[in-house]
């Protein structure tokens, strides 16, 4: 909950009042409080992650339980697919229109209760149906949930922190390929068990919409002054105190305990000067913003080369990883192993993916978001060649982990992208019609998939993956460099 101005609260000094609210955050340090909020944000997007995960185990587990044949398979998974081809476009309109964190938390109550009813499914029709609302949730969930923690990550470590977001997606990835491999796979009804644990959201949501700051700079395009200055300074006087109990601490990392409260105080009082009325550079420079313009819309002059890369990178992307890991259990299956190997081996590759984050978190401040982006997608493509040549357990289990280790990767510095690359009255917008027509290969790639597989065999399903990375890494060579830059006005 975002505390209120009180009384107590200096003034600022002439020195800030230079500044604006965008630049006040983007010098602060990374504070408890942007802790706080990138956990709430992550636990989110880790439930999506859940949900999106879970779905490839429940096919896995009705093509052994209910006979359902390859096709009513593709029709549940790209039921939901474009469900969240039509949310993320939504969703990025509503969050332009009427806050990020008032869509954040109607997504996540959309698709937790649409999940949890799909455990009552009685039949293929049902689930479809149910599946294509969960869609509508998910959908416009990441995009906006990225879109907010870009606006309030200090602009220096701004890609690094939501790589870390995206992070999250590996932790529900896990969880739903725990709950697969012990829940789905435990037997004809545990598919259902495992769809249950989806109402978890729903329960969330009240804890998103209560318990997060609205975005600064939407406010300030609506013209709330008030309510934004409030969250500015809220995060300042987390910078202040975070200061002040270093400064108590002292050198050896300990005080008297008579000493602590006043040494605290002081430090406090002290800090709040200094962060307040020092040079930017005291807490972090003021970095350059990006100056493109916010009129015309996301196909504007100033803004159509950007969208047009991001679109093509969004639609190779999900092309290729949906049409891998949606698929990768049943594949194994087919294969010949049995569901709890299959589930397990998915289990293995999916666990690669939090060191693929790791790395991407790094690289992203240190060559930059197009370099990052460009070296994780040409590893996919590799990855995804090997993948497809694959003839052993520990071959696959090897080329699935570097496949799941360069995707994810890739995942997180495409979600720190998108956000940069336009301005305030449009940045909700722009990223939610990117993911949007992604969400249009991520609908093909489940119905394509059993075709190249009739066609020639998994090895050409996963070269076809291939050189779909590989024009993903192209196109991402055309985004500009955003890394140390402000996000535009």
């Amino acid at each position: 909950m975002t505390p209120s101005t009180s009384s107590s609260v200096p003034a600022a000094p002439q020195a800030e009042h230079s500044l604006t609210r965008s630049q006040r955050l983007d010098r602060l340090p990374f504070t408890r409080k942007h802790g706080k909020l990138l956990g709430a944000s992550g636990i989110g997007w880790a439930l999506d992650a859940m949900d999106v995960g879970l779905i490839s185990f429940v096919i896995a587990a009705l093509s052994v339980h209910w006979g359902i044949s390859k096709g009513d398979g593709s029709l549940i998974a790209s039921a939901g697919f474009a469900g969240m081809a039509i949310g993320a476009s939504v969703g990025g309109l509503l969050a332009d229109r009427i806050g990020r964190r008032s869509v954040f938390a109607l997504t996540l109550l959309v698709y937790g209760l649409a999940t949890g009813g799909s455990a009552l499914a009685m039949g293929v029709g049902t689930l479809i149906v149910l599946r294509f609302v969960v869609g509508l949730g998910l959908g416009a969930e990441l995009p906006v949930a990225s879109t907010l923690m870009s606006e309030f990550a200090p602009a220096r470590i701004r890609g690094r922190v939501i790589v870390w977001l995206e992070a999250f997606w590996a932790l529900g990835w896990i969880l739903a390929a725990v709950i697969g491999t012990f829940v789905a796979a435990s037997g004809p009804t545990g598919w259902r068990w495992a769809l249950a644990v989806g109402l978890v959201p729903a329960a969330y949501s009240l804890v998103v919409r209560w318990g997060m700051p609205e975005s600064v700079r939407f406010l300030e395009q609506k013209g709330r002054h008030d309510e934004a200055e409030t969250i500015v300074r809220s995060f300042e006087d987390a910078a202040d105190q975070s200061a002040g109990a270093q400064t108590a601490a002292g050198p050896s990392g300990t005080v008297g305990a008579a000493n602590a409260s006043g040494a605290a105080r002081e430090a406090s009082e002290a800090s709040e000067a200094t962060v307040r009325a020092a040079a930017p550079d005291a807490v972090g420079e003021i970095p350059q913003a990006d100056t493109v313009e916010s009129t015309g819309g996301i196909w504007s002059r100033a803004l159509r080369r950007r969208t047009a890369g991001l679109w093509a990178v969004w639609f190779c992307i999900n092309l290729a990883y949906y049409g891998a890991f949606i698929w990768i259990p049943t594949l194994l299956v087919e294969r010949g192993f049995t569901l709890t190997q299959s589930f397990t081996f998915t289990l293995i590759i999916t666990l690669a993916q939090i060191p693929g984050y790791a790395m991407a978190a790094w690289l992203i401040e240190v060559l930059g978001r197009r370099w990052t982006l460009t070296v994780f997608l040409t590893g996919s493509a590799l990855s995804a060649i090997g993948y497809g040549l694959a003839d052993s357990e520990a071959t696959i289990i090897a080329a699935g982990c570097a496949l799941s280790f360069f995707n994810l990767g890739a995942w997180g510095a495409l979600y720190a992208i998108g956000p940069e690359l336009y301005p305030t009255a449009v940045r909700g917008t722009g990223t939610g019609a990117a993911a949007a027509f992604g969400r249009i290969a991520s609908m093909l790639a489940p119905f394509l998939v059993p075709v190249l597989v009739v066609a020639g065999g998994q090895t050409l399903a996963f070269v076809c993956f291939a050189i779909a990375f590989a024009l993903a890494a192209a196109a991402a060579f055309t985004l500009p460099e955003q890394r140390g830059r402000a996000l535009a006005q």
